[in-house]
């Protein structure tokens, strides 16, 4: 780019980003391949942790599409010269609905055989707890009264039609949002800006009341005797602050490569303080949801926290506040730290990791016999496989952009010009 306000770059996506994130996806497949071919817990490994890493693309996507809602909604202006980024998520949306959708259709139709108190069960290997056959049916021999109970909504049909629906409407928001953008650029005036700020307010109304839904619906209901009305908040919370981290470590490593040189430290800043703030509001919810559990001491609600204060997730529930609360509180909380490029860097990147293991701990005590947890090629290959088919999807749908400016946007000129 040639001036900092120059309006016709236009992102190429080759070269080593290229090469890296298509080799992280081979290291995925074959990771994936191992975990199957190994048999025994390794398959069960490997499907929770497809499920883990697909509802985290999920998520991340989402946060794209909630990051620029919120920000039409608001009329904010700083954020319109990066605008490109978190669109670009929004884009790769529906591709991440559908892997989602695939990855629970494969584990609630793919079954094993367990012991379970002294006799044997064929079970999924996602969603065991409400969608093995005969739990809702009395007279069964595994005939549980508490999920026949919740058996309106934990139901086959029920679930993919919350996520048909739900997903749906978050990725046509999201893509509109987007068209809008585009459209914006070619015919100019407040008609699209105008249509982006509708289609942002039907989107947060949406959304408000149906991601705790979601989140229900497909992690927590794989432990179904439990519930939390937090439940959904704190992976609301967790959802954007991965998002935040990511789109401002794209950020950061497009500037090094010369690409949104427009972007100052003060983007950085407005950015981190997002950051900051909702890592205070995830702990704050974390904090919440684990006390009153914990104070209650009632059976049927400690049970999830006691499983995951066993030896072997113990450390790694500790681990988790202190990396995801401890880390933003002592590396972004002053205005200068905000403003480090490098500081910001490893700060996403400390983040983007610690969500990973929020994710791990939401997942993985509930599916896995805690003797058999831990780190191995499924989640690091998988980890890695995920990571680089988000970045190959992303890259490829910022480089259809004609522009990496939205340069009839009516707040552009205020957000090349943003100081604080």
């Amino acid at each position: 780019m040639e001036t900092h306000n120059s309006l016709e770059e236009k992102f190429e996506f080759t070269g080593t980003a290229k090469t890296v994130s298509l080799i992280a996806i081979v290291l995925g497949v074959v990771a994936i391949v191992v975990g199957l071919m190994m048999g025994g817990v390794h398959v069960q490994r490997t499907f929770t942790n497809l499920l883990l890493m697909s509802y985290y693309f999920v998520c991340v996507c989402t946060a794209g599409v909630f990051f620029c809602a919120y920000q039409y909604a608001a009329q904010a202006g700083w954020s319109a010269s990066l605008i490109r980024i978190p669109q670009a998520f929004a884009k790769v949306l529906p591709f991440a609905s559908l892997i989602l959708i695939l990855v629970v259709t494969a584990g609630l139709f793919t079954t094993h055989e367990i012991e379970f108190e002294g006799h044997k069960q064929v079970v999924p290997y996602l969603y065991a707890s409400w969608a093995t056959h005969g739990l809702t049916i009395v007279g069964e021999e595994n005939y549980n009264a508490v999920i026949a109970g919740k058996s309106a909504f934990l139901n086959v049909g029920f679930f993919y039609g919350m996520l048909i629906v739900l997903l749906g409407a978050y990725s046509y928001l999201g893509l509109a949002l987007a068209k809008a953008s585009e459209n914006e650029d070619t015919v100019g005036g407040m008609s699209n800006y105008d249509k982006s700020f509708k289609l942002s307010c039907i989107f947060l109304v949406i959304f408000g009341f149906t991601f705790p839904i979601f989140a229900f619906g497909t992690i927590m209901s794989l432990e179904a005797h439990w519930f939390s009305t937090m439940f959904g908040w704190y992976n609301l919370a967790a959802m954007h602050v991965s998002g935040l981290a990511i789109i401002a470590l794209v950020i950061i490593l497009l500037r090094k490569k010369g690409n949104f040189l427009w972007l100052s430290e003060n983007h950085l800043h407005s950015l981190g303080k997002l950051m900051f703030g909702f890592s205070i509001f995830w702990t704050y919810v974390w904090f919440a949801q684990f006390f009153l559990t914990w104070y209650a001491n009632i059976p049927e609600e400690s049970v999830y926290f006691f499983r995951r204060w066993e030896p072997e997730f113990k450390w790694l529930f500790w681990l988790n506040i202190v990396v995801n609360f401890l880390a933003p509180l002592l590396l972004l909380m002053s205005r200068d730290a905000k403003r480090l490029t490098n500081r910001m860097m490893w700060t996403c990147i400390i983040l983007i990791t610690g969500h990973w293991l929020d994710y791990y701990l939401m997942t993985m005590p509930g599916t896995i016999p805690s003797e058999h947890s831990g780190f191995g090629v499924e989640e690091i290959g998988i980890f890695l496989g995920f990571a680089g088919l988000f970045t190959f999807m992303m890259l490829t749908q910022l480089s259809k952009f004609k522009s990496l400016v939205p340069k009839k946007h009516p707040f552009l000129q205020e957000s090349l010009h943003h100081h604080i």
